[in-house]
């Protein structure tokens, strides 16, 4: 990978510490909702639901939060409390107020990096959110760019890349997601690494049986160092 130029990282789950977080508020909101159906039950309706209201809310803490709600109120069929409300409210906010946990390894990595190619985050989220979360975790001064996307598709990397004026084939993505970081950026010609994390969205799952030239897959986000070499 000696050709690369530019080299962007997902945020979440890829520089800190995130899916956990909303797993910890799903399992309290399922919780809540136990009287009127399993726990496993409330939690497939509340992710039919998330993935209905994508195309209107996108990806975030507040989508979810959004979504939290509407599951109450088609779980108790309307009948459902204020206080249950306001709780759901409350978890989201509890997310939104959680510490930026950075991820082993990661700031040595960019601090070994940042003068030999342009650092660039590229994220999925909201944006007032993932703001907030790179300002608090303290990366901002690695990254020449800060691209905060409402969904990670070719076309959406392609409009990246024009935008920093990158050849695709000098670009790479490290990222936990096969389905978002990997997949879209070998399709249009890019370099991708995958570092697993090991809590993943389900939305985010797919089948682990990439076989590209340009792809890798490392256990540990310094394991970058050395594929740079290659």
């Amino acid at each position: 990978m000696t050709n690369i130029k530019v080299i962007a990282f997902d945020a979440d789950d890829t520089l800190w510490v995130n899916e956990p977080y909303f797993r910890e508020a799903e399992d309290k909101f399922c919780a809540l909702l136990e009287d009127y159906l399993p726990l496993h039950s409330v939690a497939a309706e509340l992710f039919k639901i998330e993935i209905r209201n994508l195309p209107l809310y996108g990806y975030g803490i507040k989508g979810f939060m959004l979504s939290m709600i509407e599951t109450i109120l088609e779980v108790t069929e309307g009948t459902a409390s204020l206080e249950m409300i306001s709780k759901a409210i409350e978890f989201g906010k509890e997310q939104l107020n959680k510490p930026i946990e950075l991820l082993d390894g990661v700031e040595t990595v960019l601090e070994a990096l940042k003068g030999d190619y342009r650092l660039v985050v590229a994220t999925k989220g909201d944006l007032l959110d993932q703001e907030r979360k790179l300002q608090k975790s303290g990366l901002e001064k690695y990254f020449h760019h800060i691209e905060i996307m409402s969904d990670k598709q070719e076309k959406d990397y392609l409009k990246l890349l024009k935008h920093l004026d990158c050849k695709p084939e000098d670009f790479l993505m490290i990222g936990n997601s096969l389905k978002s970081d990997v997949l879209p950026v070998l399709e249009i010609g890019g370099n991708a690494v995958h570092v697993p994390y090991h809590t993943t969205w389900a939305h985010e799952v797919v089948e682990n049986n990439v076989a590209h030239e340009n792809f890798y897959t490392i256990t540990s986000i310094d394991e970058i160092l050395n594929i740079l070499k290659k």
